[in-house]
């Protein structure tokens, strides 16, 4: 009987990957002592990495905090794994008017294969962090996340909806079930508390020219200041702009 043969690894290559998944993985900039703390890295050698993944821009570090998040590098590979370089590019101008409109954090989340992740991200003025960074994925019961359960299908869809509703009781399923059955008529999403609490979130869809849902744009801002009905002024507004946003993908409302 043979032995098997082992796969010949790159140890080096091991030890910076898992410093670049603890820092993308941990959902929110991180600092050199606490990096240090979770992967037991020497100091110095941690410094030669961080250097080495951060001149590559893999890694970002802030100058002013110091503290580590994923870099635009890591990013564009992220988008181009999921093949949504071309609508972050042509949503972004929207983002921006939605931000200055809303003057709330806005977003752009794509359908990945863990579910809806966030691409894009534009601060609000006040320069509060609320719906998550570049890469999180969001829960069915986040204004985006219910986008997505409204209008996309498929096998991949069908187990992530599966695991996202498995821990929920039957009277959430069904409010979520009836969230799901009305947006498709009034075109956008609302959520309360559902990325945190006193937080609330409303997305609209970008369609292409097949009637497909390609991304979702989401405002996410304290209860108070984000639309809960489409009625609403804002909440008008944004069903207008996810219309022009759609245009620009082929999308001609019927």
């Amino acid at each position: 009987m043979t032995e098997e043969k082992k796969t010949v690894q790159i140890q080096s290559l091991l030890v910076g990957f898992s410093i670049i998944d603890l820092v993308a993985r941990n959902g929110s900039p991180m600092k050199f002592n606490d990096i240090h703390h979770y992967t037991k890295i020497t100091k110095s050698n941690l410094y030669k990495y961080l250097n080495t993944l951060t001149s590559l821009g893999v890694l970002h570090r802030d100058q002013e905090s110091g503290l580590y998040s994923s870099g635009s590098t890591l990013i564009e590979y992220g988008m181009a794994a999921v093949n949504q370089e071309d609508v972050a590019l042509k949503v972004t101008p929207y983002l921006e008017e939605i931000n200055l409109l809303s003057k709330e954090t806005t977003l752009l989340a794509v359908w990945s294969h863990d579910g809806p992740m966030i691409i894009k991200m534009i601060h609000s003025r006040a320069g509060l962090n609320l719906g998550g960074q570049v890469g999180t994925l969001l829960p069915i019961h986040s204004a985006g996340g219910k986008l997505f359960a409204a209008y996309k299908t498929g096998a991949l869809f069908n187990d992530w909806k599966e695991k996202q509703t498995a821990g929920l009781s039957k009277e959430m399923k069904n409010q979520l079930d009836e969230d799901m059955n009305r947006i498709p008529l009034e075109g956008i999403a609302f959520a309360r508390d559902a990325l945190a609490p006193s937080v609330a979130s409303a997305a609209i869809p970008v369609f292409n020219y097949e009637q497909t849902i390609i991304g979702a744009v989401i405002i996410v801002g304290f209860s108070d200041n984000i639309p809960l009905q489409t009625d609403e002024p804002l909440g008008r507004s944004l069903l207008e702009k996810s219309i022009e946003i759609s245009r620009q993908f082929g999308y001609n409302p019927k």
